[in-house]
């Protein structure tokens, strides 16, 4: 734990739906912002304040960070074309519902992507919430970064073998940190 710790620059709870974990990277630090969006049948005002704290948390980010926002996020994310730019084409399902609206439109004004969804895996290792009691499994938990800083995630997918007492599975993200293009040495062939 204090081999972590070192490396731990600020924590920030926001509220009971949003937090924010700093940390210091070898290049540029990063920026984890955890969020449990409400779900789809809460009502719109609730939804735009969320939406409201999520955008003050990152206006707060500063701009050399990598920013991910990760988590539960309630959005099923479609394969419509008006959104294949932002969410990619390897989605689990065919239509965007309204969370998943909410969320194209926040990553666009946020020059984000979400990555949970640019990866092509099978089916299972798609799926991140089985409804209780019944079979039906969806994507609504997801992870967006930076659009300048897409290539930093390596992978995305979910892990079904992890026991977590949770009707949620595992979502494992794979990153890698890279030297800014300003630090890159120019040599001539």
């Amino acid at each position: 734990m204090k081999k972590i710790q070192k490396y731990i620059i600020s924590y920030e709870l926001h509220n009971k739906r949003l937090c924010k974990l700093r940390i210091k990277g070898k290049y540029n630090n990063i920026t984890l912002i955890n969020a449990y969006a409400p779900t789809e049948d809460k009502t719109e005002e609730i939804k735009k304040q969320f939406y409201d704290d999520l955008q003050s948390m990152v206006d707060k980010v500063p701009k050399s960070d990598l920013t991910i926002i990760l988590g539960d996020v309630n959005a099923k994310l479609g394969k419509e074309p008006a959104y294949q730019k932002i969410t990619g084409k390897y989605t689990l399902h065919e239509e965007t519902n309204g969370n998943g609206e909410l969320l194209c439109d926040f990553a666009a004004a946020n020059n984000m992507i979400v990555m949970s969804t640019q990866f092509q895996h099978k089916q299972i290792h798609k799926g991140t919430w089985r409804l209780p009691d019944h079979n039906i499994i969806n994507q609504i938990d997801h992870v967006l970064v930076n659009q300048n800083m897409k290539e930093t995630i390596e992978d995305v997918r979910s892990l079904r073998g992890p026991s977590i007492d949770s009707d949620h599975f595992l979502l494992k993200t794979t990153l890698k940190q890279k030297l800014p293009n300003t630090y890159k040495r120019k040599t001539t062939p």
